[in-house]
């Protein structure tokens, strides 16, 4: 089971199909499906010896908002998952999260400390429990500060780097911007740069593997659904789409064509829509919700689904439960093994 991600994807679905998805939006979150296994730097943070920067920090946020501290913020609160794993990935353990129990079901790339204080849900976070984490910095998903959470936060004196989430344009480049900014705004950068070398060379390391495999096509489509009434909705990650990028690092190539949204580069189309891509090869978002209707079991029972040349040869692959697709270069190592692990093995 899944969920539109972001408020700036609400136009590209009902209100009522958004809400019945949970892996975030309006999100739900209670599944136990973490199959993906937790994924680390090459050094550990209890073996980290980069260094943590006390000098005072001066940075530009998406929204073009100076953002000046007396030292690096260490008291930071996370109000958007991706922010939580690029946290964690730094070494630099969060606050207080929004929606914790989520980041613990759907992102595997970190692991979350049990006590942690949750803030609540990540559309309307309670300002009161922010404060009581008593801030230096809270990182919140925006496309401009005239949100309330923003507001209210920055009436307290707390300062607030805002974050749009996205760029279709160059998505892998935004992802790894957004770590260097948030390892910036916490003193992390030696260790940042650390994390990213790892990343590139996961991918130099991926890409190679695949080259040196024998693939029928190097075409592809990834995308996740959910069960809206009886029929199946399917979101393609499109152009601009951090997994869809991923995958064309690795010199495969996304045929997705269809309309997305110039953000995060996600569609919406129904089985027969995903039945006209050709031959290309099949990787969806792997989930395990007992609370609702697994949307691939309702794709099994479909006889268009049933002759997509992808279904009938048997390359159709499902990605580890618990890869988050908006996540940071943990996540994004993370899908590099889940495309070799299915091409190759």
């Amino acid at each position: 089971m899944t969920t539109l991600p972001r408020k700036s994807l609400v136009a590209l679905a009902s209100a009522t199909a958004i809400c019945s998805l949970a892996l975030a939006g309006c999100g739900t979150t209670d599944t136990e499906a973490q199959d993906a296994e937790t994924s680390t730097a090459s050094t550990s943070c209890a073996d980290d010896s980069t260094a943590t920067s006390e000098d005072p920090v001066t940075l530009t946020d998406d929204t073009g908002e100076e953002i000046s501290l007396d030292k690096p913020a260490a008291k930071v609160v996370s109000l958007e998952w991706q922010y939580t794993e690029d946290l964690l990935s730094l070494c630099v353990n969060p606050a207080a999260v929004a929606d914790a129990k989520g980041f613990t079901t759907w992102d595997t790339a970190e692991k979350l400390p049990e006590d942690t204080t949750d803030v609540g849900t990540r559309q309307e976070p309670n300002v009161e429990t922010i404060l009581s984490a008593d801030p230096d910095l809270v990182i919140i998903e925006a496309t401009s500060r005239d949100d309330k959470i923003s507001k209210r936060l920055e009436e307290q004196d707390i300062p607030v780097m805002a974050m749009t989430g996205a760029d279709g344009k160059d998505p892998v480049k935004y992802m790894k911007d957004t770590f260097s900014t948030v390892a910036e705004a916490t003193g992390r950068t030696e260790r940042a740069e650390s994390v990213l070398a790892d990343f590139d060379t996961k991918v130099e390391e991926s890409k190679k593997a695949l080259a040196d495999a024998d693939l029928p096509t190097k075409d592809f489509v990834y995308f996740d659904g959910w069960v809206n009434g009886s029929n199946v909705a399917i979101r393609p990650f499109g152009q601009g789409s951090l997994f869809g990028e991923l995958g064309e690092e690795l010199g495969l190539n996304n045929v997705w064509d269809g309309e997305v949204d110039p953000a995060y580069g996600l569609g919406q189309t129904d089985i027969e829509g995903i039945s006209k891509v050709g031959d290309a090869n099949f990787f969806y978002t792997g989930t395990e919700d007992p609370e609702s209707e697994d949307y691939v079991e309702l794709l099994k029972k479909n006889d268009i689904w049933a002759n997509i040349p992808a279904v009938k040869d048997d390359r159709t692959y499902a990605f580890p439960a618990g890869i988050w697709t908006f996540g940071g270069p943990k996540s994004s190592e993370q899908a590099l093994d889940a495309y070799v692990d299915a091409l190759t093995k």
